[in-house]
C-alpha cells in the first residue's frame, strides 16, 4: 500500500478551494479511494420525502446546484453505505424555524455575522444528527448560490447555542463529513485522553492542521491534523476522547505513537468494515 500524507491534505484542500466545485467532489472521491471505499454498485433507493417532511418545504426557494450534484454522485458513499454515517439527510432541504415544528434549530438573529437584517433569516437544512441533536443547514437568503456556505446548530466555544460556520461550501461539507466518518468504519482507530503539554505540542509540531474548520456535533469541536498514512482528531469540546487517531494501517498508529510520545489508551482497533 502506498502511504499518503495527510501533512499534505491543506494543500490538496485548497486547490480544491481555487479551482471549484468540482475538483472538491474529485478530492472527496480521491479520499474515499484512499480508506478503502469501492462503491457497491447496488441499485440505490428511491424513497421520497413523507408528507410531514414537505410541510417544512418552502418550494420557492432554489436548491442548490452542488446539493443535487452530491446526491447524484456515482461514489457517493452516504447514499450507498448511510449506515457509516450516523446522519439523516433532509432531502429536499427543509427551512428552519421548521413549519411542521419537527427541526430543533431556529432562524438567524437579525444581528448575525451571515447575511444581512434585512434578508431572509430562515436556514434550509439538508442534514441533520442521528438524533437531531445537530442540523446543517445554508441561509436561505443564499439558497440561490450554486455551492453556499454550510452552518452548524450548536454551541460556540463560549457554550451559547445557535448556527456556527462549519464549511465554506456545501462540496466542502461533504467532504469534511467524510473525513469524520470514513477513518472510524475504515481505518485503524486509537484514542487517548488528557493529552499532556508535551503531546499537545508535538501534535501540532509534528503534524499539520488540513485546513478544514472545526467540526461541530454532540458537544465537540474536533480539529483534524494529518501525518504519514494519518489523520488525528484533537477534540476541544465535550466529546468522548480528548484525541483520536486514524490509521490506513495499524502500523502508522504505531509510529504515531511514537512521533508523540503517547500510549494509547485502548490500544488499537482494528477497522469496522472494509469497504464494499
Amino acid at each position: 500500500m502506498t502511504e499518503i500524507d495527510y501533512g499534505l491534505f491543506a494543500d490538496r484542500l485548497e486547490h480544491a478551494r481555487r479551482e471549484g466545485t468540482a475538483a472538491r467532489w474529485e478530492l472527496l472521491r480521491s479520499f474515499q479511494t484512499e480508506w478503502g471505499y469501492r462503491p457497491s454498485g447496488r441499485q440505490r433507493a428511491a424513497d421520497g420525502p413523507d408528507e410531514e417532511q414537505l410541510e417544512g418545504v418552502d418550494p420557492s426557494l432554489p436548491v442548490p446546484a452542488a446539493l443535487s450534484e452530491w446526491w447524484n454522485l456515482p461514489y457517493n458513499s452516504f447514499v450507498d453505505r448511510p449506515r457509516w454515517y450516523w446522519t439523516n439527510p433532509e432531502w429536499p432541504p427543509t427551512v428552519r424555524p421548521d413549519p411542521s415544528g419537527y427541526g430543533p434549530a431556529q432562524g438567524l438573529p437579525r444581528d448575525n455575522p451571515f447575511v444581512g437584517a434585512d434578508e431572509d433569516l430562515r436556514v434550509c437544512v439538508f442534514m441533520a444528527e442521528y438524533e437531531y441533536c445537530n442540523e446543517w443547514g445554508y441561509p436561505a437568503a443564499r439558497s440561490a448560490l450554486a455551492d453556499p456556505p454550510v452552518l452548524v446548530a450548536a454551541q460556540d466555544d463560549d457554550g451559547a447555542d445557535g448556527w456556527q460556520p462549519q464549511s465554506p461550501s456545501v462540496s466542502e461539507f461533504f467532504l469534511h463529513l467524510a473525513v469524520s466518518r470514513l477513518p472510524a468504519t475504515l481505518g485503524w482507530t486509537a484514542c487517548l485522553n488528557g493529552p499532556t503539554e508535551r503531546t499537545e505540542a508535538l501534535l501540532r509540531e509534528r503534524l499539520t492542521p488540513t485546513g478544514l474548520l472545526p467540526w461541530r456535533e454532540l458537544g465537540s469541536r474536533t480539529e483534524y491534523f494529518g501525518g504519514p498514512d494519518v489523520l488525528v482528531g484533537r477534540d476541544t469540546g465535550w466529546g468522548d476522547w480528548d484525541l483520536v487517531a486514524y490509521g490506513r494501517s495499524g502500523r502508522a498508529l504505531e509510529r504515531l505513537a511514537d512521533t508523540l510520545g503517547v500510549t494509547w489508551s485502548e490500544g488499537i482497533g482494528e477497522p469496522e468494515d472494509h469497504g464494499v
